[in-house]
């Protein structure tokens, strides 16, 4: 069984099915929850930003990214866990293959958006690519 899982999380749907499921198929585990900052998506929060107003791009990328986990931490305590966050920055697919190495993590979970056909050829897809580079088994949760 499983000792150390590493669920990269964002703010959908899909990455909080993903650590409800690392949370019930791993109970003894220790989940770590990561949160990866791309720095070159501009760090996405101009268009989310009422007034207009970017302030400090990356202040408001690393607050989005602590609440995404705050909102981990409190989904685990509904499972009465603990979980370990982090938030680094760099290509998603990269960072989430290298700090599962770091961790010596024995299994990634991890959500999928669901993008098919054209969006997911131009888009790319993290999941796919953390399958295909990962030293360790990949549960990808739709």
């Amino acid at each position: 069984m499983a000792e150390t899982v590493l669920v990269p999380m964002d703010d959908s749907p899909g990455s909080r099915r993903a650590l409800e499921f690392a949370l019930s198929t791993f109970p003894d585990a220790e989940v770590h929850a990561l949160h990866v900052i791309d720095p070159s998506t501009g760090y996405l929060v101009a268009e989310n930003l009422p007034t207009g107003d970017v302030g400090n791009p990356r202040e408001r990328a690393e607050e989005r990214g602590t609440a995404v986990l705050s909102e981990a931490e409190g989904v685990a305590a509904d499972h009465g866990r603990r979980i370990a966050t982090a938030i680094e920055t760099g290509k998603p697919a990269r960072r989430i293959v290298e700090v599962a190495e770091e961790l010596d993590a024995d299994h990634v979970v991890m959500g999928s958006h669901g993008r098919e056909g054209v969006s997911r050829v131009l888009l790319g897809s993290v999941a796919e690519t953390v399958v295909r580079r990962s030293p360790v088994p990949v549960s990808v949760i739709r």
